[in-house]
């Protein structure tokens, strides 16, 4: 789910108690048997329809295979527009040494050798950098879209370029391009966390996440279940999936055919995706449903960090009520958690089974909670802040709109726990004090006294 909301801890929820009749057992293989056949052809023709109307919206282009097609974050008077985005080159003999030296494995005998899209992204950066530290061989891939401020894209991209991780320039559509990296480097594996994400900007540019999150997919399994070898994936989901979900905690045996925004659509139309490519091809497939991540390096149009901005310049934070001013809480989760699930998740994945696209054997299918399992109202959240930034947040409660945000969101991780090992350790105050850290270094904000209005006194 997006940072954009809010929950408080479960005791305070006027709804149905926990469920603990859930047995994680029961998920592997597959996570679809407890669905009727029904659902599964609902989503199947869902995910068809989506994937059409990537073609349907997108004017034809005449641009090479090097300058892929992407979305812009702005729109015409229609809701939607597109704009050519152009790739740095790529190929070429100095290229080529350059990725195969990113993704060697240098450290960690049988260490990974690992392809991760959306590695100038927030969670990209992070599991990137972690695996590089621990020895596995790492190769990035991003498009540096303009959702938002690219300049901070490139500054991740600078750190992960001194930590020896190439970032390649490109477009997960540009199939060219995916056969060109499997073809130079045989990945055991794929981390995909590439994808359009928030809730809201569905509204203003619906036609990006069919592009990002269902076709984009599509292309990465692709060239995955043609390559030989084969590779493990991970890849991100989200929380959003649970949709209009009622019962708390959320499991991973709940529905998930209810979604509430277009986003979570996607990702949900990914997770049936991905059931089709490891039933057909063999392939290795494990995803996670992140809950609400957030930490240094985090993206802008989180409410984490944008109301660290606007709590400093002194203007209104508007906090989301629910029906008769329910609290909005959101299980947060920060990022060095997130990353231990994704290399736990990667090292527990399992061999795909296939080889050149053909199937020779079952493969691993598994979809795993990674929460804090600690939902926290929005109200807390700015409290935190003001404390943390010695700031007097001016508050103003509106009402939730009907723009695809839900009221909360509350993990089980039992799940991830059992077969992971998973189990998050930074609870919301110390996360948001790494954080405001960060922020305050990064942007070079020098706080001082706060003058008697409440208002900060910043550099």
């Amino acid at each position: 789910m997006d940072v954009d909301d809010a929950p408080s801890t479960p005791g305070k929820w006027k709804m149905e108690k926990p469920h603990h009749r859930h047995h994680p057992r029961l998920l592997l293989p597959r996570w679809h048997h407890s669905y009727p056949v029904s659902k599964l052809v609902f989503w199947s023709f869902f995910s068809l329809a989506l994937f059409l109307a990537l073609f349907l919206l997108s004017p034809r282009s005449s641009a090479p295979a090097r300058i892929p097609e992407s979305f812009a974050s702005s729109s015409s008077s229609s809701g939607v527009r597109r704009a050519a985005l152009q790739m740095a080159p790529w190929g070429g003999p100095a290229w080529e040494k350059r990725v195969r030296s990113s993704a060697r494995v240098r450290r960690n005998p049988g260490g990974a050798s690992v392809l991760v899209t959306g590695a100038a992204g927030f969670v990209g950066m992070h599991v990137a950098a972690a695996l590089k530290r621990r020895g596995d061989g790492v190769l990035g891939l991003d498009n540096f879209n303009g959702y938002y401020d690219p300049s901070l894209k490139r500054a991740r991209q600078a750190l992960l370029d001194r930590a020896g991780v190439f970032v390649v320039e490109g477009d997960i559509n540009d199939g060219a391009l995916l056969r060109k990296l499997f073809d130079v480097v045989p990945f055991t594996h794929v981390v995909h966390l590439a994808a359009q994400a928030g809730v809201r900007h569905a509204l203003v540019d619906p036609a990006s996440y069919v592009h990002s999150n269902v076709a984009g997919l599509v292309s990465v399994l692709e060239a995955a279940k043609a390559a030989d070898p084969q590779p493990a994936i991970v890849w991100a989901s989200s929380s959003s999936v649970y949709g209009l979900n009622s019962r708390v905690p959320f499991s991973e045996a709940d529905r998930t055919d209810r979604p509430a925004s277009l986003y979570a659509a996607t990702k949900k139309a990914g997770e049936e995706i991905a059931h089709v490519y490891n039933h057909i091809y063999g392939l290795s497939i494990t995803g996670l449903r992140f809950f609400t991540v957030y930490g240094p390096w985090g993206r802008p149009d989180m409410a984490y960090f944008f109301f660290t901005r606007d709590i400093l310049r002194g203007k209104p934070v508007s906090i989301f009520e629910g029906p008769d001013h329910a609290t909005v809480a959101r299980d947060f989760t920060y990022i060095d958690d997130i990353v231990k699930g994704c290399l736990a998740a990667l090292d527990h994945a399992g061999k795909s089974t296939g080889s050149g696209g053909k199937k020779r054997g079952p493969a691993p299918l598994r979809i795993y909670n990674l929460g804090n399992t600690s939902p926290v109202p929005v109200t807390k959240l700015v409290s935190i802040l003001e404390r943390l930034l010695k700031v007097k947040a001016v508050k103003k409660f509106v009402k939730m709109p009907r723009n695809g945000d839900v009221q909360f969101t509350h993990a089980n991780i039992t799940f991830a726990q059992k077969e992971l090992g998973y189990r998050p350790t930074t609870g919301l105050h110390s996360g948001l004090k790494k954080f405001v850290r960060w922020y305050l270094e990064y942007y070079s904000i020098s706080l001082s006294k706060n003058d008697s209005t409440g208002r900060s006194i910043s550099s």
